[in-house]
């Protein structure tokens, strides 16, 4: 079981999220690092485990806004050579994801909330890099009803991004997960979403979930190193 903390990214600062109401989203007040600064942020989670990835959600580009480049080229000169960013910063045109595809050590995420159709997704599906996060918010799936549905345009990596549990406490949604994971051959499942603690963590482990997307247990100190060491051995 692998897990990968997040970064969600507004007006440049690190911001926690809270069940998907993005509008609430305040800078990050954390035990881990000084600020809300991407860079300082990035490294406080580093000192908890030495992850290998971060997913990073730049919500200002998901919403149409100006992107944070400048911070994520920050991060990126920062950090070690070896780390891999799983991106997603609302692209969903063909020729933007032509582009990104190549950059060295980032994976685009293709969110389902960003799509206008299935064009980009069929066109790319099949190359290794691109990830697909299903997104689920509070009244259901967003997005082409295509993406969700049709398994054979699902690539390697699958996200089940369930934002009503981002933030709550309440336990990842094993349900959608389980039913997901039933439909996803051998695929890789992400769980994103209401992680709390090591049994969580377990628990989708035995459903066969591959990974998990991790900020709030991470920063409030429910989920230690120590924990996420042993897990990676399991």
């Amino acid at each position: 079981m692998r897990i990968i903390p997040v970064l969600d990214l507004k007006g440049g600062q690190v911001v926690r999220a809270e069940q998907g109401r993005r509008d609430r989203y305040k800078p990050i007040v954390t035990p881990l690092s000084a600020s809300a600064d991407i860079v300082a942020v990035a490294e406080g989670l580093r000192g908890v485990h030495p992850f290998s990835t971060f997913y990073i959600a730049d919500l200002d580009a998901i919403e149409g806004r100006v992107p944070n480049a400048e911070a994520l080229g920050r991060l990126t000169a920062a950090i070690p050579g070896t780390l891999e960013l799983w991106v997603d910063a609302g692209l969903a045109d063909v020729v933007d994801f032509a582009a990104a595809l190549p950059t060295p050590a980032l994976c685009p995420v293709l969110g389902s909330e960003s799509q206008k159709d299935a064009g980009v997704l069929r066109q790319f599906h099949e190359h290794p890099n691109l990830i697909l996060s299903l997104d689920f918010f509070a009244d259901g799936f967003r997005g082409p009803s295509e993406l969700l549905h049709d398994t054979d345009l699902w690539p390697n990596r699958v996200i089940v991004m369930t934002l009503a549990k981002v933030g709550a406490a309440a336990g990842p949604d094993f349900s959608r997960l389980r039913e997901i994971k039933a439909r996803s051959g051998e695929r890789e499942v992400i769980a994103a979403g209401g992680v709390r603690h090591e049994a969580d963590l377990r628990e989708l482990a035995a459903l066969g979930i591959s990974a998990a997307l991790v900020a709030t247990s991470l920063h409030d100190g429910t989920l230690t190193g120590a924990q996420i060491a042993k897990l990676a051995t399991a």
